[in-house]
């Protein structure tokens, strides 16, 4: 349900430091004398960054605990920041030849993050797990009276917090403890003590104390390159996630949280979509609070990647629901059809991946069908139980994705 936007890196295993062991000898320009050493054996070629630059990988990648990236990837797991639609939105490839799927302007706008940065940053950042980053530094400054603007000049903050006010008293479930969060990338990556509350929360394994030399490290390392923009770039908050600690096996005692990044609003923005967008965004994480609420993520049969097609395409019924309803968003049919493009913008093509969120075409479908529920409805102030709605998405799902390639 929840994948960070992320380039493939083969990664050759190899032993790490514990935190706080010594670092290799600076050499006289500053560098370390065998600068580029540790990313070498992480399968990383650093050749093409600055002396400084490498030097800065180096440090931080030494300076990780053993089984970091192990304890990284099961962090990113257990709040789902790493199988999202919102960032789960680069190639792959149930039976592909039976479905149409092309890469959407999204899709696109994703891959061009990074293109004006060093090529070695679009494997470099994943490594170290910098996508995951910001997104917790939001959860964990959630009660800042700060926090509190959505867009990166604030520009989606009435809208958004509106409207998280109209779900919870839209749904029928218990969200008055959910938290709308935004994520902003320059706040984070700006602040050493911030970015090493965040990287303790990503592997906590020392202190927070103990990740301030990473975290200074990383700060210099992200301003180094200009393309990376401090942190700003959209690279680092395209996502998107709705988190909730019910039967959760290591609850950390935080409430339920949905967080919007400011790099997937720029997305949407840059193909057009910004009027509705965030809406949409908005509605579909709160329909995976619906989801949690119901239990109706493991209500199924399915597996695999049918599995987590099937929540997010549901995610998206509910989210159109809401917005088209009379007694939520009411959007008008322009509206609407901006809507359920911003739904087929983060189908993906994935259809072996477990993340698999559905195609373009599939995550419209949802969407047109949800709008057909509330419009054919006899009683159109009636809002349907969310278990009901829930039910007659399920019985309209094998419609919803059957084959439609045309060769």
């Amino acid at each position: 349900m929840k994948k960070t936007l992320a380039w493939a890196v083969t990664v050759v295993t190899a032993a790490t430091c514990a935190l706080g062991a010594s670092l290799p000898a600076a050499a006289a320009d500053g560098t370390t004398a065998t600068a580029g050493a540790a990313a070498s054996a992480y399968g990383l070629d650093t050749s093409s960054l600055t002396p400084h630059q490498r030097d800065l990988v180096d440090k931080i990648l030494t300076a990780m605990p053993a089984g970091w990236q192990e304890r990284a990837a099961a962090t990113a797991a257990e709040f789902g920041v790493d199988d999202t639609p919102w960032a789960n939105i680069l190639d792959g490839v149930i039976n592909p030849g039976d479905y149409q799927c092309n890469n959407t302007a999204l899709t696109a706008y994703a891959r061009d993050t990074l293109k004006d940065a060093d090529p070695v940053f679009r494997y470099a950042l994943p490594m170290i797990g910098v996508g995951t980053l910001a997104m917790y530094d939001a959860m964990l400054t959630a009660d800042d009276p700060k926090s509190t603007t959505f867009g990166v000049n604030g520009e989606y903050t009435n809208e958004l917090r509106s409207e998280g006010k109209d779900l919870k008293k839209f749904w029928d479930i218990d969200s008055d403890d959910i938290q709308i969060v935004p994520m902003h990338g320059g706040d984070v990556f700006s602040s050493p003590e911030r970015l090493a509350r965040a990287l303790y929360m990503q592997v906590p394994i020392g202190s927070v104390e103990g990740k301030l030399p990473v975290a200074r490290w990383l700060i210099e390392l992200i301003n180094s390159e200009p393309a990376l923009k401090g942190g700003t770039n959209p690279y680092f908050t395209f996502n998107a996630i709705a988190y909730t600690e019910k039967g959760s096996s290591y609850p950390r005692g935080l409430s339920d949280h949905i967080v919007v990044g400011d790099g997937i609003l720029q997305g949407m923005a840059a193909v057009g979509l910004g009027d509705t967008a965030p809406r949409t965004i908005l509605a579909h994480e709160f329909g995976h609070h619906v989801q949690f609420e119901d239990n109706l993520i493991s209500n199924t049969a399915l597996t695999g990647p049918e599995a987590s097609r099937r929540v997010e395409m549901m995610a998206d019924a509910f989210g159109t629901y809401f917005l088209t309803h009379s007694r939520g968003e009411a959007l008008n049919t322009k509206r609407l059809l901006a809507s359920e493009q911003s739904y087929y913008q983060v189908g993906d093509c994935g259809f072996r991946s477990y993340g698999h969120h559905g195609t373009p075409n599939q995550r419209l479908a949802a969407s047109a069908w949800a709008a057909s529920v509330v419009n054919d409805a006899a009683d159109q102030g009636h809002i349907l139980p969310s278990l009901k709605l829930g039910g007659l998405f399920d019985a309209k799902l094998p419609d919803l994705v059957k084959p439609d390639a045309t060769n």
